[in-house]
């Protein structure tokens, strides 16, 4: 197995910023108690292709609602790889949640972004029942894949940001 890839978390100033701005209300003291809390993603076996990503609060999700999950975590990817988020399965059949954007894609360029590289997913319920997920539960999973580009690509720009920030 190659291994390409590094998980670490943001910073905690960086994690209170962008904790901020979805969740104005929350005291520090409270963020820091969640940023505390978060644990790297982990695949639950030896054949598991999916890192799973933890909540590092807890959510209530009625029908048709949906969160910005602030992950807390960054990774660090190889060249020529992309990190695929997608939503762990059992959540998705059971309680139909799903990503906003159906797959996430973390580049290999994002970790060098001025937010560090946060990966934050947007879910949302919808399902007909309201949802409930403790902290430190599985929520999505990550599968790390390669990619190519053509050969005539001589793309030079340089990213700095996320959620549409190349145009």
């Amino acid at each position: 197995m190659e291994r390409i890839a590094k998980f670490e978390k943001v910073s905690f100033e960086q994690f209170l910023q962008d904790h901020k701005k979805i969740f104005p209300n929350v005291p520090e003291n409270k963020v820091r108690e969640i940023y505390d809390g978060i644990s790297l993603p982990a695949r639950a076996t030896a054949g598991s292709a999916g890192y799973d990503l933890f909540l590092p609060a807890g959510i209530f999700l009625k029908p048709q609602e949906s969160v910005t999950v602030l992950t807390g975590i960054r990774a660090r990817i190889a060249e020529g790889w992309v990190l695929n988020i997608y939503p762990r399965s059992g959540l998705g059949i059971r309680n139909r949640l799903r990503l906003d954007n159906t797959v996430g894609i973390i580049d290999q360029d994002y970790y060098y972004s001025e937010n560090e590289g946060h990966i934050m997913v947007k879910i949302t319920n919808e399902g007909g029942t309201a949802l409930s997920i403790g902290a430190g539960k599985g929520f999505v999973q990550g599968i790390f894949m390669p990619f190519g580009i053509t050969e005539d690509d001589n793309v030079s720009a340089v990213r700095n940001g996320g959620f549409g920030s190349t145009g």
